[in-house]
């Protein structure tokens, strides 16, 4: 269980306190508007109104008691980096800020952030390779150009086991599970694949789109 402190209760940090809540997570938010924190309190174990910029606010929360600070605030980016910067020279430990560009990313890296998330640019990547292949479905981009892809077991492989078809040595693939009715991640050289399952499988995304012609 961590202790999170979350800035801006608009909709990134709403969604973000509901999944925090419902994984057991202590969170509390701070936001200027009254009725954003009113609709954010079933969530929190604590919510203040009050302006981030603030130094003398901030600093009355106990910034460096918490282990995670996320600054989700979307439309004022000179108070989200404020905020990030404050945050830092107050002792949190990590800090996810929002952005909206490669600018932006720049000055939050440099000013105090861990890390930064652009959840509209991946929201919009999601969508575009998830509904524009129907052979995909599910998709997470990760670092590297890697990728974790849940895609339909091709015709050609119906009925081989995933030892024959060797797609780790040939293409660098792993497959990590089959979905038949259920997920089952124990995936071994006899794991037999069958058309109309899926498959969840890490690799290259371009090795990906080339293997599975996506």
């Amino acid at each position: 269980m961590k202790n999170v402190l979350i800035v801006g209760a608009g909709r990134l940090g709403l969604y973000t306190a509901k999944k925090l809540h419902q994984l057991g997570h202590h969170v509390m938010v701070v936001d200027k508007k009254e009725e954003r924190i009113n609709r954010i309190l079933p969530y929190v174990v604590r919510a203040e109104i009050g302006d981030s910029t603030d130094e003398s606010f901030l600093s009355s929360i106990g910034v460096d008691d918490y282990d995670l600070c996320v600054v989700a605030i979307g439309n004022d980016f000179l108070a989200c980096l404020e905020t990030t910067f404050m945050l830092k020279e107050l002792g949190a430990k990590v800090i996810v800020s929002r952005a909206t560009s490669f600018s932006q990313e720049k000055f939050l890296l440099r000013n105090g952030a861990s890390s930064v998330v652009f959840p509209e640019r991946e929201l919009g990547d999601w969508v575009a390779i998830r509904f524009s292949n129907d052979n995909i479905s599910n998709y997470i981009e990760l670092t590297d150009g890697y990728s974790l892809v849940e895609v339909k077991v091709p015709s050609q492989w119906n009925g081989k086991r995933v030892g024959e078809l060797d797609v780790r040595k040939k293409h660098g693939l792993n497959i990590l599970g089959v979905n038949k009715n259920r997920m089952d991640m124990n995936v071994n050289s006899d794991t037999l694949l069958e058309e109309g399952s899926t498959m969840l499988v890490l690799g290259k995304y371009t090795d990906i789109a080339k293997v599975f012609k996506l």
